[in-house]
């Protein structure tokens, strides 16, 4: 287990197992609470090779099939990790889908499709979760290049009801020729939270013909579940369904209630009642979230634990416990990361678990900038009784902890899976004069994007932005931040800045939370892109950095003009590359948050990269010098907002080449502006023209492909980037 700082061994951690020499085993191997009562985890899973498969089981079968999932599911997340919590309170549910209804003719949906495991093991896809040597084949949300049984690539949410309403349509439009029976949409572990949820709803109910809603409601959100519906919920939950108002009675939809969520024979029975139905209803279950842990309390006000092992001799295969794990006001217990100590019941960090492997591990660079970043905002607090820090759900994943929330108390708002919402709230906030600040995922963002053009920027508020997992990585397809730079550097009145410091990280942001009137406060929106794995690694480790060391220094405030140099010498003045002759220098004590800095002066090439790619230069820059006695230019834009034209001018006497490095998309991003700019700008004397060379992505959608080589696809390595320069002379 894992410290609550997210680093090292806790002795005061288990799992419930007895003995330290059995906790201490279960660091690193399978542990022994999770082998099955039967002794053989694939006595049935390793027989389903379709949903046929599970038709055919004797009734009796259903229960044991449910308990080999549930094991094999917490053996996976143990080795590989995943989205594991969700996936076993679904284990039931999905068995009585696939037992019930005629996949892929019955057309499932599942939203934000992390739910989606169980699914696949039960559509042929059972080794790449039983065998390790297999677990990369298999993405983590549904996808129709891996099964015929998978409808859409899902990974974000809110969505299913709306999907699900226009399969329905074609069905209705085309009638017995559509080859499409029953429609599902699996929602639920957060997701109704979601606007489009609601749209999706409403259409639902107009629309009318068959069409099932099944609501996996376990209490949860990615961390807490916020908002006025949950009341409600809950109400409905306590009265077996009968309580009023009931939402979806009041979106006028069918509706039906099934407290045993994990009894596989009571959801059966509830989905062969509604089977073939000829109008919309709402199947609502209550289920356990990551049913199958050991249940074990971790609050830290409690001084005992079970030490029993996990027991799979209930009917339902699932180890009780109370499903209400928590004490007001964050809806769900003090696990303190969401990759942390992961147990049944309302647990954050059961969304999201580690592999053993992870075990002590440094942060990774969401959680180690998203925790500097709300240190330097915590201490303002008592000050500034504007300043909210908004997660639209997600927030242990960037490093926005439990003790963090408890502090800062009105100070924190989680919206829950709302993106637009949180963008157009915090419009609001910034336009009484609060300062907002905005946190989550570059991919999830995107979700927003009209909130970012109209109430954010249109209308020049005051809004700061956390821009998480920007830039390349191997993540899944639908979760790549690739396409940030190219979304908020182009839209009017924002300022997107990225820093390649802490130091610049931490300035850049109290900048951009200026409290309103200050001298050099931002007259709009500022994004700033949270540094990556290439920065973080850069900061531990200087000798990434082989020009600076990562010693830099501040940029000149002095409004004196730099003495010129002559272009005989074939270099230029740090000062002058700088920007200090730029016209914002004259302003006394202003701070040039946009102006370009120079790291090294040089001569023939000069190098500019952004953000994640900064490090590239740096190494490229000493490969240049070793290997071919050219000492670049080595630039730091520190924003991909507008250009520093001063630089580039200074640029065109004794540079022939100017590159540009990032790790986004290319087509439509920051470098192609350096090469409009000189194309633009073109001079009679053509030896002041430099050849400009951009490195980046090409736009497409990647699946899982590891970081390095995504590098060596682009051209984003040391060896390609040097060839490519002196290829060139």
């Amino acid at each position: 287990m894992r410290s609550a700082s997210g680093n090292g061994f806790d002795s005061s951690d288990s799992f419930a197992v007895s003995g330290a020499a059995e906790r201490t085993a279960r660091l690193h191997d399978i542990p022994p609470s999770i082998t099955p009562s039967h002794g053989d985890d694939s006595h049935l899973l390793s027989r389903i090779a379709s949903p046929a498969d599970v038709k055919a089981l004797a009734p009796n079968e259903l229960a044991e099939l449910c308990r080999e999932i549930r094991t094999t599911l917490l053996a996976y997340g143990h080795q590989h990790g995943g989205h594991i919590g969700s996936n076993l309170g679904m284990v039931e549910a999905t068995v009585a889908l696939h037992r019930v209804f005629d996949s892929p003719r019955d057309r499932i949906v599942f939203d934000v499709s992390h739910q989606s495991y169980v699914h696949k093991m039960l559509t042929g896809r059972a080794a790449a979760y039983l065998d390790p040597d297999r677990f990369s084949e298999v993405t983590g949300f549904t996808n129709p290049d891996e099964s015929k049984h998978d409808q859409f690539v899902l990974g974000h949410t809110g969505t299913s009801i709306s999907l699900a309403c226009g399969l329905a349509k074609t069905r209705d439009m085309e009638g017995p020729n559509s080859g499409i029976g029953n429609v599902i949409a699996v929602i639920g572990d957060g997701s109704l939270s979601s606007g489009v949820a609601f749209e999706g709803l409403n259409n639902a109910a107009e629309q009318g013909g068959n069409l099932i809603i099944v609501f996996n409601d376990n209490e949860m959100s990615i961390a807490g579940d916020f908002g006025g519906m949950y009341g409600p919920l809950a109400r409905l939950r306590a009265s077996g369904g009968t309580a009023q108002p009931n939402l979806f009675n009041a979106f006028g939809l069918d509706y039906r209630y099934v407290e045993a969520g994990n009894d596989v024979s009571a959801l059966v029975a509830a989905f062969e009642e509604v089977r073939d139905i000829d109008h919309p209803v709402v199947v609502h279950i209550h289920t356990l979230k990551g049913a199958g842990y050991d249940g074990e309390e971790t609050h830290a006000d409690r001084q005992t634990a079970s030490a029993s092992p996990v027991s799979f001799d209930s009917p339902t295969g699932v180890h009780p416990t109370d499903n209400v794990n928590h004490s007001e006001p964050w809806h769900s217990d003090h696990c303190n990361l969401s990759d942390h100590e992961p147990h049944e019941g309302q647990c954050e960090a059961s969304h999201w678990q580690n592999p053993d492997a992870a075990i002590g591990k440094p942060d990774d660079p969401r959680k180690h900038y998203g925790k500097m970043a709300m240190a330097a905002l915590e201490p303002r607090f008592a000050a500034e009784p504007g300043l909210v820090v908004i997660s639209p759900a997600t927030p242990g994943s960037n490093g926005i902890t439990h003790e963090f929330r408890e502090r800062a108390g009105a100070h924190y708002v989680d919206t829950g899976i709302t993106e637009s919402h949180a963008v157009a709230y915090a419009a609001g906030i910034a336009r009484a004069g609060g300062t907002p600040v905005v946190a989550t995922t570059a991919s999830f963002f995107q979700r927003a994007y009209d909130q970012f053009f109209q109430e954010m920027s249109l209308n020049r508020s005051r809004v700061t932005v956390l821009d998480f997992l920007g830039g390349l990585s191997g993540s899944d397809n639908t979760h790549s931040g690739a396409y940030d730079v190219t979304m908020f550097s182009n839209i009017p009145g924002a300022t997107m800045l990225v820093p390649t410091s802490a130091r610049d990280y931490l300035a850049d942001l109290a900048w951009a939370t200026a409290p309103a009137g200050s001298a050099d406060a931002p007259a709009g929106p500022v994004v700033i892109r949270v540094p990556g794995e290439a920065i973080l690694a850069a900061e531990r480790d200087a000798t990434l950095l082989p020009v600076t060391g990562g010693q830099i220094a501040d940029r000149p405030q002095s409004a004196s003009l730099p003495v010129s140099v002559s272009s005989a010498s074939g270099g230029i003045s740090a000062a002058t590359v700088r920007g200090t002759v730029s016209v914002t220098a004259q302003r006394a004590g202003a701070r040039h948050m946009l102006d370009w800095r120079v790291n090294q002066t040089g001569s023939h090439v000069a190098i500019i990269g952004l953000g994640n790619a900064y490090p590239l230069a740096e190494q490229t820059a000493a490969a240049l010098s070793a290997d071919y006695g050219i000492t670049a230019t080595v630039i730091d834009p520190r924003q991909c907002t507008s250009l520093d034209s001063d630089v580039l001018e200074s640029l065109r006497d004794g540079h022939q080449q100017v590159i540009t490095l990032e790790d986004g998309q290319l087509e439509g991003g920051w470098g192609e502006k350096v090469t409009a700019y000189y194309a633009n700008h073109h001079v009679s004397d053509g030896s002041r023209n430099p050849r400009v060379l951009n490195f980046g992505a090409a736009k497409e959608f990647t699946d899982r492909v590891p970081l390095g080589e995504l590098n060596e696809r682009y051209g984003l390595t040391v060896e390609q980037v040097t060839e490519a320069i002196t290829r060139c002379f």
